[in-house]
């Protein structure tokens, strides 16, 4: 098989972990940077990781790099890279991207050298002329920083957030790779007990039991690259046959519970999208009515926050709610994943440890509390 240059984005505070999903994989000889990870891999490895990945955005297949600081360098290179051998003559190729500290400041305009040097290529390629462009989709992205224009083909589609298993959502839900990457954080394992009393649509409780019966996210969703006609078909059903046979029917201690009995009911019926609902216990709770049932566990947790409520005053007051009933209990670690930037000074102690990360364009800090 064919090896690409493959690059796993991930957002801001979250390349570590997707390093370490992808070396968890077998992906040993992963690069790290700012919101990217690259690593090596063949059609086969496009499949595997888009549907096991959880805490990345996409999965892109790097096409090229080279200098650009003019229009005609930028026509030039694109020519150079051989289109046509992924591209089939009715491929739709749509091209997005960015321009950062760079001569060529213009996207739109980059957009459409770009997109005119593809068709130029594939007219070599094929001897023709017109391209009809009713196929496949082939998604283009590129990224001109400091002059330097690298260009990928996107082989997700929709974000790999997009599991298909939330359809009710509650305030300002987080994305599930976000709150996958939460969990992961949190180092939880299956084997002790996971609470969130804030669990709105119940996305950090259902990663938390996708992770824990070990189900790949992107089992039962379709991906812009399985159309694509130089992967065999065969390729993916291998890959999701291989993923089902690896689920396990561990039993799993999570319990979510939010004071709104609305969005309690969208949670179950995402879990029952998700295939969990049998390993989480939902819950109709305040905060102050909290279970805890195991003599050890974690706390995960997005509450409600300024930014999205509002009302910075109640927030504060419900943090000091959440101090007074995580520091009656021993035996569990409490994480907080919030953007209220008084959190600490509301809470009454410092954290643990915090780590930055983005919810969107908000800046958060995920609070870590030890017992």
């Amino acid at each position: 098989m064919t090896e690409y240059t493959l690059v796993a984005t991930a957002a801001f505070g979250l390349e570590s972990v997707v390093a370490r999903e992808l070396k968890a994989l077998g992906y040993e000889k992963a690069s790290v940077e700012n919101g990217r990870v690259s690593f090596s891999g063949s059609d086969m490895d496009i499949a595997r990781v888009n549907i096991w990945l959880r805490c990345a955005d996409r999965v892109l297949l790097k096409m090229g790099t080279f200098h650009a600081s003019d229009f005609d360098e930028l026509f030039d290179g694109i020519q150079t890279i051989p289109w046509g051998a992924l591209v089939p003559p009715t491929g739709a190729v749509h091209v997005t991207g960015r321009s950062v500290k760079s001569r060529l400041t213009s996207v739109p305009a980059c957009q459409s050298v770009v997109k005119k040097a593809i068709i130029e290529s594939m007219k070599k390629k094929y001897s023709l002329d017109e391209f009809p462009e009713t196929g496949p989709e082939f998604p283009v992205d590129f990224v001109l920083q400091d002059d330097v224009m690298s260009v990928y083909m996107d082989t997700t589609g929709p974000g790999l957030h997009k599991r298909g298993y939330r359809t009710g959502t509650g305030q300002a839900a987080l994305k599930e790779t976000l709150a996958a990457g939460i969990v992961y954080l949190s180092r939880w394992k299956p084997d002790i007990a996971l609470i969130d009393p804030f669990c709105g649509s119940g996305t950090i409780a259902i990663e938390a039991a996708l992770m824990g019966k070990n189900i790949a996210p992107g089992i039962n969703r379709e991906f812009t690259s399985e159309k694509w006609g130089f992967i065999d078909p065969h390729v993916w059903e291998d890959v999701r046959r291989d993923a089902r046979e690896k689920e396990n029917k561990v039993q799993l201690n999570i319990s979510a519970s939010d004071i709104d009995e609305s969005v309690i009911v969208k949670a179950r019926r995402n879990a029952r999208h998700a295939g969990v609902l049998s390993s989480i216990k939902f819950a109709q709770r305040d905060l102050v009515d909290l279970a805890f049932t195991s003599d050890r566990g974690i706390v995960v947790c997005n509450p409600p926050y300024g930014e999205r409520s509002g009302d910075k005053r109640s927030t504060g007051e419900l943090v000091k709610k959440m101090r007074e009933m995580f520091d009656s209990v021993s035996g569990w670690s409490i994480f907080v994943f919030t953007g209220f930037e008084d959190f600490e000074r509301y809470y009454g102690k410092h954290a643990d440890s915090n780590r930055k990360l983005y919810n969107g364009r908000i800046k958060c800090f995920l609070y870590q509390f030890r017992s």
